[in-house]
Formats: structure tokens, C-alpha cells, sequence
């Protein structure tokens, strides 16, 4: 069996994912890691499977790519079979008004001190940025992480909050 990543990207409309889910499971493709959104009006979804040739998946995806209104991309990538959690689980909130770099500052301070961002979103409403990021930090690092994101939060004009995260929740 093949481990796949599947990336689907384009103008939002109802039924991309059952579209997706469909040509996949006709396929015998089993899909075991998914994420999707909206962005702006447009869809966004990446996820894995274990199933037939990369080929073959994007050869069954193609009609749904046909009128230029979807991307689909695909490629085979390598298990990486069980792996041990690389630090402690921690929630990262930032909020405050909209301005260039919010991201690259407050994730740099965490990738400074050995953290992991496992996932992340963004979003602009109005004037206000909100930033959530789910990161694995080094044990024992969490209070002098806090203290950098807060000066670093400072300086930037925004609000910033560390929590551990809730490990009984998806």
C-alpha cells in the first residue's frame, strides 16, 4: 500500500469533500489524516491516505480539476510510523490588531526555544488578527517561553496567551 498527500485548493462550493471522499474510497484509498477550511471563499484541504499509486489518484481526481475551478495535487510520501510526542503540548493564542509579522515573530520565539508548531490558523475580522497555534515545547520550557512571547507580544501590540493544552481532545 501507498501513503499518499493529497492537497485540494480552489473557489469554495458545496461538495468538494464528498467529491474527494468519493473518488478516494472508490479507489480503496483509505484516508486517515484530514484537514479543511475556508479561506476567503476559497477551499483548502490536505490530507493523507494509504491506498492505490499516486497515479492512479490523480488520474480519478482529474475530472473533478477539469474545469480549472480545483487544484489537485498528489504525492507519495514516506510513513513515518509511531513516533514518541517531541516535547509538552501547549496552546498559543495571540490577538490584536491586524499588522505584518505577527506570525514570524511569535512562531520564531517558539521555534527559538526547541518548539514544534503542529498546527495553526489564522484569521482577519475586521481589524482584529487572531493566531491559534497548537505547539510541543522542550519539558520544562513553558515559563521562560511565556516570558519571550510576552515581551515579544509587546513589542508588536498585541495580546498573547500560553496554556497547556487539553491532551483528551482531538
Amino acid at each position: 500500500m501507498n501513503e499518499l498527500a493529497i492537497t485540494v485548493i480552489g473557489r469554495d462550493r458545496p461538495g468538494i469533500v464528498a467529491d474527494v471522499a468519493e473518488v478516494l474510497a472508490r479507489l480503496g484509498a483509505n484516508l486517515t489524516d484530514s484537514t479543511m477550511t475556508r479561506l476567503r471563499g476559497h477551499f483548502a484541504m490536505t490530507l493523507i491516505c494509504v491506498g492505490p499509486a499516486a497515479a492512479d489518484v490523480e488520474a480519478a481526481l482529474a475530472p473533478l480539476a477539469a474545469e480549472g475551478q480545483l487544484l489537485a495535487t498528489v504525492r507519495a510520501v514516506t510513513p513515518d510510523g509511531q513516533t514518541a510526542p517531541g516535547g509538552e503540548p501547549y496552546v498559543m493564542a495571540v490577538h490584536g490588531a491586524d499588522r505584518m509579522g505577527i506570525v514570524a515573530a511569535m512562531t520564531r520565539v517558539l521555534t527559538d526555544a526547541g518548539g514544534n508548531v503542529t498546527d495553526l490558523s489564522t484569521r482577519l475580522t475586521g481589524s482584529l488578527y487572531v493566531v491559534v497555534a497548537e505547539v510541543e515545547l522542550p519539558p520544562g520550557s513553558a515559563d521562560e517561553v511565556a516570558g519571550r512571547l510576552t515581551r515579544t507580544a509587546a513589542e508588536l501590540g498585541v495580546g498573547v496567551s500560553l496554556r497547556p493544552a487539553d491532551t483528551d481532545l482531538l
